[in-house]
Parts: C-alpha cells; sequence; structure tokens
C-alpha cells in the first residue's frame, strides 16, 4: 500500500504539472476583448507559421496572473494578467511565449517527460521492493525515496527546458513580426517581483520555469539589440487596451473597488467604462446609463458602446428600449456573433412574436459563425419553441448540451430531433451525427 501511494503521488504531482483546468474557471466572451487580441496577436501569429483562423486567444475569470495553453490552439489568458499589464506590448509577450508552446507541441510532448520520469519511479520502485523483501527496510524505503525525487527532478528539467524553449520562441516572433521586446522584459520583472514578494525560494531544480533572473538575463541580451527595441507601441492598440482592461476590470471587480481605481473625477473613456460596469454590477442602472450616455457623447455610433447600453437596458428589465442601440452595434459591426446573440436575446424578451422571425435569422447567422457559444443555441432554441417547431427546439438544446459535455442531454434532444425533422435534411444529419458522438462518449464514459 504505501509503494502504491507513493507511485500515485508522483502521478498527481506530474498530473498537475501538465494539466492545467482550462475551463474550471468561467470564459469571458467579449466582442471588444476578442477582437483587440485578435488585431494584436495576429503578427505573432503568423510569425509563428500558424493560421490565423485556427488560433484563439481567449480570456478566463481568473485573478491570478497567468496565461497558457491546454492542448489545441487556444492561448487562455487570464482576467488577473490583463489587469496588472500596464500595455498591450506586455499581453504581446506573454502571448508570444504561449505561442511558442502551440509551435512546439509542448503539450504533446508533455507525456515524453512524463514517461521517462515514470520510468525512473517505476525502476526505484522494484529496486526498493527487493531491499525490503530482503530485510532492508531502511535501505528499501530510501531507494523509493530517492526515486520520487529523481523523478521529480527529471520531468521540472524537462519543464524548464520547454519553457526555456518557448521564450525563445516568443522573442523570435516579436522579432519577426516588428514588435518590441521591452513588454515581456517588463513582465518578466513583474513576476521577479512577486516571486520575491512572495518569498519564492529562487532554487531553480524545485521550480517547473526558469527563475524570472535567468530569464530577463537572456532575453534582455536578445531584446536589445533588435531592430525593434525602440519602436513605439501601437497607439491605437493601447487606447483599445486600456478600455478593455477598465471594462474588465469594472466587470470582474467589487464595485467598491472598480470606483476607487477609476474615480468619477476621472472623466477619461476607460474610467466612464469601468463605472459603467461597476454601477450596472451593483444594481444601478441609471448611473450605468449615464456613465454609458458620456461615452456614446464621444462616440455616437461605437459598437462597443451600443452594446454596452443595450446589455445594461437589456438586463434592466427594458428589452424593448435595448433593441435599437443592439441593432446599430450588429451592423457596424458587421454582424458580430456575441452581439448578434444579445441583440436575439432582446428580441425574444420583449415577448412580441413579431419580433421573432428576426431574432432567427440573427442567431442562425450567429451559431454559424461562432461554433463555441452554447447560449446562442440556447436563445435559439427559445424562438424555435416559442414558433411551435419542438424538432429544431430540440436539435437547438442538443447542440447547446454537446457543447457544454451533457453527453446524456445530448442523445435525448438529438433523439427527439429526429423524429421531427424531415430525413436528408442537413438538420437532420446533424441530429444524427450529435447522437452518435454522445452515444459513444456515454459508452465510453461506461468502459472507464
Amino acid at each position: 500500500m504505501r509503494t502504491l501511494v507513493r507511485l500515485l503521488t508522483l502521478s498527481a504531482l506530474l498530473g498537475v504539472a501538465i494539466v492545467r483546468p482550462a475551463l474550471a474557471q468561467s470564459v469571458l466572451r467579449d466582442a471588444e476583448t476578442e477582437a483587440l487580441m485578435h488585431d494584436a496577436t495576429i503578427p505573432l501569429i503568423r510569425a509563428a507559421g500558424l493560421d490565423e483562423k485556427n488560433v484563439q486567444i481567449l480570456v478566463i475569470n481568473d485573478p491570478s496572473i497567468n496565461a497558457f495553453v491546454a492542448g489545441g490552439q487556444i492561448v487562455w489568458v487570464h482576467s488577473g494578467l490583463i489587469a496588472a499589464s500596464d500595455n498591450i506590448n506586455q499581453v504581446q509577450g506573454v502571448v508570444a511565449h504561449e505561442l511558442g508552446h502551440i509551435e512546439g507541441g509542448h503539450i504533446i510532448r508533455s507525456g515524453e517527460g512524463m514517461k521517462e520520469a515514470m520510468g525512473i519511479q517505476l525502476v526505484t520502485l522494484l529496486l526498493g521492493a527487493a531491499a525490503l523483501a530482503a530485510g532492508g527496510g531502511e535501505a528499501g524505503m530510501g531507494i523509493m525515496a530517492a526515486g520520487q525525487q529523481a523523478a521529480m527532478g527529471k520531468y521540472l528539467a524537462f519543464s524548464r527546458a520547454q519553457e526555456s524553449s518557448a521564450d525563445a520562441a516568443g522573442a523570435r516572433y516579436l522579432h519577426t513580426a516588428g514588435i518590441t521586446g521591452k513588454g515581456s522584459l517588463e513582465f518578466f520583472k513583474k513576476l521577479q517581483n512577486m516571486e520575491f514578494r512572495l518569498y519564492i525560494p529562487q532554487d531553480q531544480y524545485g521550480q517547473t520555469h526558469p527563475l524570472s533572473t535567468d530569464r530577463i538575463s537572456t532575453l534582455k541580451a536578445v531584446y536589445e539589440k533588435d531592430a525593434a527595441w525602440d519602436k513605439p507601441i501601437d497607439a491605437n492598440l493601447e487606447a483599445r487596451f486600456e478600455r478593455v482592461k477598465a471594462k474588465l476590470v469594472g466587470f470582474v471587480s467589487d464595485p467598491p473597488r472598480t470606483l476607487q481605481l477609476y474615480p468619477v473625477t476621472d472623466q477619461s473613456i476607460p474610467a466612464h467604462y469601468a463605472r459603467a460596469y461597476a454601477y450596472h454590477k451593483g444594481a444601478y442602472p441609471d448611473q450605468a446609463i449615464a456613465e454609458i450616455d458620456a461615452l456614446l457623447k464621444s462616440a455616437p455610433h461605437d459598437p462597443y458602446f451600443l452594446e454596452l447600453k443595450g446589455q445594461v437596458l437589456l438586463e434592466s428589465g427594458r428589452p424593448k428600449d435595448a433593441i435599437p442601440p443592439l441593432r446599430e452595434a450588429v451592423a457596424a459591426t458587421g454582424s458580430q456573433p456575441l452581439i448578434s446573440t444579445l441583440l436575439g436575446h432582446a428580441l425574444i424578451a420583449t415577448d412580441d412574436p413579431a419580433h421573432l422571425d428576426e431574432a432567427e435569422q440573427v442567431l442562425r447567422a450567429a451559431v454559424i459563425r461562432d461554433t463555441g457559444n452554447p447560449f446562442a443555441w440556447y436563445v435559439l432554441g427559445n424562438v424555435y419553441a416559442r414558433k411551435g417547431d419542438t424538432a429544431r427546439a430540440a436539435l437547438a438544446s442538443a447542440e447547446q448540451y454537446q457543447m457544454t459535455g451533457q453527453n446524456a442531454l445530448a442523445l435525448r434532444s438529438a433523439e427527439t430531433a429526429l423524429t421531427g425533422i424531415k430525413p436528408g435534411t442537413s438538420d437532420y444529419l446533424r441530429a444524427q451525427d450529435i447522437a452518435m458522438v454522445s452515444r459513444a462518449a456515454m459508452e465510453k464514459g461506461k468502459k472507464r
């Protein structure tokens, strides 16, 4: 039993180092934020030799300063990292590093590091067991303990090598894209200061990452020689970043904290943005609308200001009033899927049957362009249900349930859809696909 526990302990520790829970926190989908991340990182994605259509930069609600990849081509950025960043260039530096992990296939290759570490552990377990069987109790336990330490050291060294590789790749992408590495160095210095404040031992052999001091020294020599070192930050991207950072702080922080960071004496665009979210979160819709109107006074047709006004009106029980600004926002952004979903929600929230056709149109367009939004399918299912089309309402539910990993409900909804949709149609074939995939997932779960 002691041997088994030791083996499982190592497995658990190595597993934590490899698998990071991307979806344990809520994903913060926001049209303006995703547009900014797209525009700020496209040069880096191209420099990494990746297809910009396949790479996503998404934000999760987590106050810690972190970013990671967890398989696929998604870079997950913590909200705390954006809040802690002083400018968009620092975020670009972090994303460049994470793209290095994607290009290097580090998540897939992590299995190699675990395999080597587990091999060491298993060998020492056998040797330790043999020593125990021969009556050498202390010797056997010593061999096992040393094996565990050696195995962990092997994996940590492997992890540090991957991190150093990603650092070098990130520097290469910044160079190719003509973006200064100053932000990257500034961010590493932030991490270094945090390590000192938290009294993190400066012993690289016990870390998954190289020490910040070493990373700064290595990268400084690279960045300072680069032609883009003194290149200024893109002013347009920086202004957009300040807006996104402010709205994010307003959304995730307690209202008093937001008002402390962005006091009413601050009449800047980011401050109005942050306070609008703070007041809305604190259930003060009139104050929120006043802040949004101040934003719209400076830019009457800004689609994201219009989106926010529509959101506040809708969530304050005024869906009819929310429709005009949301329609304008949808038109101005070329039917951006997240804003279209909000418009569809407002249209059906009026309980006016006259709006159902428009709601169906904008929502169908939204789910085609954004395949990762279960709420859009939920709202579209409501539209079908109100129209009396129970089969397609069931299909929309099946899409939603499959997207959220609820396989039993997805299978049940897909089977319901199949009974009412004409065979051979695209909707019928889609319901068949969902039923097949959900059933297979359930069978796989049973075998485990």
